[in-house]
């Protein structure tokens, strides 16, 4: 499948979900936790808030790579082959004082409720640099894409 017409399937699910599985690991030992996320417009960023005091966290703190799997199941069999996942590669930091409020506000947006607990001061907002999606639509088509070749015309 042509690159240029997947970006409009990752922009429509990046925007309409709420939800990933986010993928840390300690060592040899992986993790996975669901997270509200949000992605900047330009697609080259994830951002979720996350309390200190999990493994996740943790997991981020000592290994910076992760993955986010994003995608739209109805969990229902017969759409099985409608359904659309995207795989997001790549490093997770916490965003400084300095560098956390436009990132902030846009995850607000996507998700008024959480304003109570990113204002816990025991909350990180973590900014994952996306390296790379793999989209897999009909169950086997896949194309890979890196962000950083995206143009702003297919934005």
């Amino acid at each position: 499948m042509e690159n240029s017409s997947v970006i409009p399937v990752i922009k429509k699910l990046m925007q309409f979900q709420n939800l990933a599985v986010l993928g840390t690991s300690n060592c040899d030992n992986p993790h996975c936790s669901i997270v509200n996320f949000s992605a900047t417009d330009d697609l080259r960023s994830v951002v979720f808030a996350t309390n200190r005091y999990t493994r996740k966290y943790t997991n981020l703190i000592n290994n910076r790579r992760v993955s986010l799997l994003i995608d739209n199941r109805p969990n229902q069999e017969s759409d099985f082959f409608r359904t659309v996942a995207i795989t997001v590669f790549g490093n997770a930091r916490e965003l400084t004082l300095d560098e956390k409020a436009p990132f902030l506000l846009h995850h607000l947006i996507k998700h008024p409720s959480l304003v109570e607990f990113t204002d816990s001061p025991n909350c990180a907002l973590i900014l994952v640099e996306v390296e790379k999606y793999f989209v897999v639509q009909q169950f086997q088509i896949v194309t890979e894409l890196n962000p950083r070749s995206f143009s702003e015309t297919s934005l």
